[in-house]
């Protein structure tokens, strides 16, 4: 169920749907395919098992990731980008930019001390 909530301005309304401590990470290794649970783990593996999970229903609770759970023993469940979470891409994407340039520019200034 999505939550009703009223916005002071639109940056407030993005990182409601994108804060959080492994959701952006989440929404990058998503942009590049469909993920399955454990392969998303071995992706994240600073996050536990409950947080991964935590982030997860929050992002398909708001409707961010879809969930597909195939019938099989034992269970597969698979998590992609829905068209609104694809519709993030753009910001993600640049904040991975800005973290390549910076964290270039941190090594470099790092190595000059």
């Amino acid at each position: 169920m999505v939550k009703e909530t009223m916005f002071h301005c639109p940056v407030e309304a993005a990182l409601s749907l994108i804060s959080g401590k492994y959701k952006c990470i989440i929404l990058w290794h998503l942009m590049q395919r469909t993920h399955r649970y454990g392969e998303l783990h071995r992706l994240i593996p600073q996050a536990t098992p409950k947080m991964l999970t935590q982030q997860l229903r929050e992002l398909e609770a708001d409707g961010v990731i879809h969930r597909e759970v195939y019938p099989v023993v034992p269970p597969r469940t698979e998590y992609s980008l829905t068209e609104f979470g694809r519709s993030l891409s753009p910001i993600i994407e640049a904040m991975c930019d800005w973290g390549k340039e910076n964290m270039k520019q941190r090594i470099l200034s790092g190595a000059e001390e």
